[in-house]
């Protein structure tokens, strides 16, 4: 049987879209399911937009989503000694020739056709007649074209979206090498799969279009067709195409928002395929031993941002507090927060169940490092943050626990309920009606600190 190959082959021309990676881990997943290889192939023949940072970005997103890649990256610009050989071949054969129309004399062209109510005309004198091979020009520039069959059609066999029948008469003579020599995608993705031997061709049914003309080529040069399977886009939750409106859009943006890897490759795969229509967390394993390309949909899929943080919270929440910790202290590094480390790790314990994402944590619990502006209002009753104050000077030892016992015997003393009595402290400790526990951050701050706070706030105006 033969060995399954998959590729996935992004243009570095920005960050890794989100739709992006899913296409890479589908293909990762099933180069893994059946026990194959799964390529990563860098297209960056279009050489004004593709940047090396463009390429950073793409391997560091596959390196952190963990979708090893078994060959590459390989690069169509260090390639083009063998697609100029191709290009050679298929002169030879009579199955492409050299075009010397300009752009306005071809769009002429057309523009007649379209007046005489026919369909445009490709040839000229630049197409010759069947079975003619032309010398190449010596004296001006040329494109070379393939010489597209004219008549019948070309059946797209694809696993997802089935049958898919494009006219022949429809489609041009594409161009596959420019007039500065270079290649042009179309042909350079069939010379590529033919040379590293795919088998399958999982990619976004946005690329549906391009492989009629990619079939003809796989003809034109002898080799047998991989199978297609093209993946239905990703849409926001109104329906419309994925953009920046709907929030994060590329993987660098989910990675500095504090999702985790494991819980944004679940939520990807999720995406437009489904093992039962009912499991929803499975990690990395249990994904590769489960994916299969007859459980992927042909409707486009809905990037639900809530669905997400839901998930992320879950993986979250399994970790073991030292994993917690060593997450929560990386990311913080990551996005450039140098707080200090023993505080990170402490705090830990109290945001684990509070947060869905570690980009929350800042918000949260950043008052631990950093005084924060009290939310102002009448629950910062002085009389209660004077007793507060009192009672814990005398606190010990000075723990959460010794701390709750005495603010909660003061809220008897005082006779208030401890929200009533609680809230003030809460807001003059850490700028915030909402926060993790409110015992266990006095202990975090110590004694000096929070006396310090409760006197600030007192000052201005509670």
């Amino acid at each position: 049987m033969t060995q399954v190959r998959t590729r996935f082959a992004p243009s570095p021309t920005g960050y890794l879209h989100i739709g992006g990676a899913r296409t890479a881990l589908f293909n990762f997943l099933f180069a893994r399911h059946h026990g194959g290889k799964f390529i990563l192939r860098i297209e960056d023949t279009d050489r004004e937009r593709s940047t090396p940072e463009a390429i950073q970005a793409i391997l560091d997103a596959m390196n952190w989503l963990e979708l090893d890649y078994d060959e590459g990256p390989f690069y169509q610009t260090e390639r083009y000694s063998l697609y100029k050989e191709k290009v050679k071949e298929l002169l030879a054969k009579g199955k492409a020739y050299p075009c010397i129309c300009t752009p306005g004399e071809l769009d002429a062209r057309r523009q007649l056709a379209q007046k005489e109510k026919r369909k445009p005309s490709y040839d000229g004198t630049c197409r010759p007649a069947e079975g003619v091979i032309v010398p190449l020009p010596t004296d001006k520039p040329y494109t070379v074209r393939f010489r597209s069959p004219r008549e019948g059609s070309t059946l797209v066999n694809d696993l997802i979206k089935g049958d898919v029948t494009f006219d022949n008469r429809e489609l041009d003579d594409l161009i596959i090498s420019r007039s500065d020599g270079t290649p042009t995608y179309n042909f350079c993705v069939v010379v590529d799969d033919i040379e590293m031997a795919i088998t399958h061709i999982i990619r976004g049914d946005d690329h549906l279009s391009n492989t009629p003309r990619q079939i003809q080529l796989y003809a034109a040069l002898g080799h047998e067709l991989p199978q297609f399977a093209h993946v239905p886009l990703i849409l926001g939750t109104d329906k419309a195409r994925l953009s920046k409106r709907h929030g994060a859009t590329s993987v660098d943006e989910f990675r500095g928002a504090g999702y985790v890897a494991p819980a944004l490759m679940n939520f990807l795969a999720l995406l437009g395929w489904a093992p039962d229509g009912e499991t929803t967390i499975m990690p990395p394993q249990e994904l590769v031993a489960r994916f299969s390309l007859d459980r992927v949909g042909g409707s486009p899929a809905t990037l639900d941002y809530q669905k997400l943080d839901w998930m992320n919270g879950v993986y979250l929440r399994a970790m073991t507090p030292d994993e917690y910790a060593d997450a929560l202290v990386a990311y913080l590094r990551e996005q450039g927060y140098e707080w200090d480390e023993r505080t990170i790790r402490a705090s830990a314990p109290l945001v684990q169940e509070k947060i869905a994402r570690l980009g929350e944590y800042p918000a949260f619990a950043g008052f631990l490092f950093e005084r924060r502006d009290g939310e102002a209002g009448g629950e910062l009753d002085a009389g209660i943050l004077d007793e507060a104050a009192d009672t814990l000077r005398d606190v010990e030892p000075f723990n959460a626990e010794a701390v709750e016992a005495a603010l909660r015997s003061l809220c008897d003393r005082l006779e208030v309920s401890p929200r009533k009595g609680l809230q003030p402290i809460r807001i003059a400790v850490t700028g915030s009606k909402i926060s993790p526990g409110l015992f266990e951050s006095i202990e975090l701050l110590g004694r000096e600190e929070t006396l310090a706070r409760i006197s600030a706030a007192r000052a201005e105006g509670a």
